[in-house]
């Protein structure tokens, strides 16, 4: 999958594209259905997928203080649309000018006279352009003039329950994982490069590999029991290990890590590539009166953790 930054840098292909538009955070069987779509439309009709999606989102833009916690990273989203077989990605900055742009203008300016848009795939509710004026009536009038065709993909429902962003941040934020794993119709993960931390956890005998969550994550904060393993050797039997997702309060910190300890003997991974999957919740963050009682905590949340994993061999 190739990914382009800007509609500005890219360029219609002879063959034409079949589009798709949204945030797709978290990539939940409600966007997997719609990508899905999109892709058979494309091989009928020898034409490219092309996604497009916000860097930040709409909500980030308008209202930071607001808008929900990211599900995923960007490197997660861009693996999980590499897998599903998308052509290209297309990451659009959202700012004052692009949330500007008339409907009518994006249509024609945007899609055809970039992306060489021959079909557009999108969900049922789908709304575009400046105060969210564009609608599906709009874009079928569009189709009609400019020689595109439109399809609407209706909500997904698993167990009666529907497949939707607002659906799986709930989800993350009690945290049930179960229900996330029905969601997205796979485990939980978050993906990222592991950065060179304080050293913390070394010098108190639990090494971590460290990844810097950019944005705030829709899961809760806390410790979680957790399989991870590098996101090229797919094939070979994950680790376990406990993590924390959070601040690190103990420490007067603000930034968002996700610090893995590993059980098992693992090579130098600073640089690699983490792919981290959570299994179980353990606890919620907290803050510790001293380094020593925190230290004290993570060798209890380590025992958890194994427990769970025994457990979960044992049935």
């Amino acid at each position: 999958m190739r990914l382009v930054r800007g509609l500005h840098n890219a360029h219609p292909e002879p063959h034409g594209a079949v589009v798709t538009i949204g945030n797709f955070d978290g990539l939940h069987r409600g966007h997997q259905a719609l990508i899905s779509r999109a892709l058979e439309q494309a091989q009928m009709l020898g034409a490219d997928t092309v996604m497009l999606s916000f860097e930040p989102t709409s909500r980030e833009f308008f209202c930071p203080e607001q808008a929900p916690g990211r599900v995923d990273t960007l490197r997660g989203k861009l693996y999980q649309l590499a897998a599903l077989g998308v052509d290209r990605l297309v990451l659009q900055r959202f700012d004052r000018r692009f949330a500007e742009w008339e409907a009518d203008d994006f249509v024609r300016d945007g899609l055809i006279g970039h992306l060489g848009m021959r079909g557009l795939v999108v969900g049922d509710d789908f709304r575009f352009g400046a105060q969210r004026a564009g609608d599906l009536d709009l874009l079928h009038d569009l189709g009609d003039t400019y020689g595109f065709f439109v399809e609407s993909v209706p909500a997904v429902a698993v167990d009666e329950l529907r497949c939707s962003s607002t659906a799986l941040r709930a989800a993350l934020a009690e945290p049930d994982l179960g229900q996330v794993r029905t969601l997205l119709g796979r485990p939980y993960q978050l993906v990222g490069r592991v950065r060179r931390g304080l050293q913390l956890g070394r010098k108190l005998g639990m090494p971590t590999a460290n990844i810097v969550l950019r944005h705030p994550p829709a899961l809760r904060l806390g410790v979680y029991a957790v399989t991870a393993r590098l996101r090229k050797e797919r094939l070979k039997p994950a680790w376990q290990g406990v993590a924390n997702v959070g601040m690190r309060p103990t420490l007067g910190l603000r930034q968002i890590l996700l610090e893995t300890h590993l059980f098992d003997d693992a090579p130098d991974l600073y640089g690699a590539e983490l792919v981290v999957e959570f299994q179980a919740f353990l606890r919620p963050e907290q803050r510790f009166d001293s380094v020593d009682a925190l230290a004290a905590q993570m060798q209890r949340d380590k025992q958890a953790a194994l427990a769970f994993f025994r457990s979960a061999t044992d049935n």
